[in-house]
């Protein structure tokens, strides 16, 4: 008899086969919006409808440019995951929802470590009302982030870049 999943990593698993549609060179995101034990939508980083992935070109400016980790990112083709999952969801069910957030290095398939929200999908998150952020560390391995922390020690007012 097997172990049944706990229901944050089967919210987690789901995220994380969302990640598998992304089209990144680097890292891919995957994100899901779940209010009272519903699934609001979905959402992976990739370039937008209609435009060429990274994949397709064979390239990512940004690691062209040699450019960190969660900085610069007017210069990358994706929409972020969080991003995607917000625009397929009418602001109404996202209010107290919870975000399930996975990253995968794109080459190595290892989670992103110390993964969090980019400064501008904070942004997005916080006005979409969602109150939590639940971020896969590790197969069974997570962290909670309250949305309400993201408003209290605004980032957006000290000199710390990327994440």
């Amino acid at each position: 008899m097997h172990e049944r999943r706990d229901k944050i990593n089967y919210y987690l698993d789901i995220a994380e086969t969302v990640s598998k549609r992304g089209t990144c060179i680097r890292r891919n995101w995957g994100s899901i919006i779940v209010k009272n034990d519903e699934i609001i939508s979905t959402g992976y980083s990739g370039a937008p409808r209609g435009r060429k992935n990274c994949i397709d070109l064979g390239f990512c400016l940004r690691e062209k440019l040699n450019i960190p980790r969660g900085e610069r990112y007017e210069l990358c083709r994706s929409v972020h995951s969080e991003a995607n999952a917000i625009i397929s969801a009418p602001r109404s069910l996202m209010l107290d929802a919870t975000l399930y957030l996975v990253g995968k290095n794109a080459r190595t398939g290892e989670y992103v470590e110390n993964a969090t929200s980019c400064a501008m999908c904070k942004r997005m998150v916080i006005n979409a009302g969602i109150k939590e952020v639940i971020v896969r560390e590790g197969h069974d391995k997570y962290k909670i982030i309250k949305v309400s922390d993201w408003i209290e020690h605004d980032d957006s007012l000290t000199e710390n870049f990327g994440y």
